[in-house]
């Protein structure tokens, strides 16, 4: 893979575990462990995604297995509460799936499972046809470049191209996803946007950019 892995297609699973609509509750629970994971997207026969049934879905049939909720909780947690009764897939889902695209960066993907509290988004087509999933665990896979690479990607995609005769040659040490940066160049003003450019490399832990300019002391 050439540059950055930026997008959730570089990423993703795409041998995605999902269940139909009609799939029973036993089912659904047994595939989880069976997948070790804690939501499924839930398909309509042509493979698009129209809800996911995760383990919140689920626990309310534990929850309010042996309770008599007083009337004040059946109406705070009527959703809940149906769920507690519920035996199939399509009782139990959420009916608005949160779903990604593969050309999502993972930016955009983190920001979206923080927003929404998921840990896992069904990757789709724009006809919202399955095609893979991400997970968190899939998104911190960037962290595991190896600190040749990384270095790498910053001088060619970075360095050489704002800075294409520096003074003196820059040094570029990844050490553990921390760059280091050190050298001088002629054109000071570019300095904290290859600092900048730097921190935004799939990655890259921290940044410690020590360029000075060609006139300084």
């Amino acid at each position: 893979m050439d540059g950055s892995p930026h997008r959730v297609g570089d990423v993703m699973t795409r041998a995605a575990v999902a269940v139909g609509r009609k799939a029973l509750f036993k089912d659904i629970v047994e595939r989880m462990e069976q997948w070790k994971v804690s939501a499924l997207p839930v398909l309509e026969g042509d493979g698009r995604v129209v809800g996911v049934v995760s383990e919140a879905d689920l626990l309310p049939k534990e929850e309010f297995r042996d309770s008599d909720p007083d009337r004040f909780t059946q109406m705070r947690r009527l959703p809940d509460l149906a769920k507690a009764g519920a035996v199939s897939a399509e009782e139990l889902m959420s009916m608005l799936a949160v779903t990604v695209h593969a050309d999502a960066t993972l930016a955009e993907a983190a920001r979206i499972m923080a927003l929404r509290h998921v840990k896992r988004l069904p990757v789709v087509s724009s006809e919202g046809v399955l095609e893979g999933v991400v997970s968190r665990g899939d998104l911190l896979k960037v962290f595991l470049r190896p600190d040749n690479d990384l270095a790498d990607e910053i001088r060619r995609d970075i360095v050489d191209v704002l800075f294409p005769a520096p003074v003196e040659p820059v040094h570029i040490i990844v050490t553990d996803g921390v760059a280091t940066l050190t050298g001088r160049v002629g054109d000071p003003a570019r300095i904290p946007l290859a600092a900048r450019l730097v921190r935004g490399v799939e990655g890259i832990v921290g940044v410690d950019c020590r360029l000075t300019a060609a006139d300084a002391a």
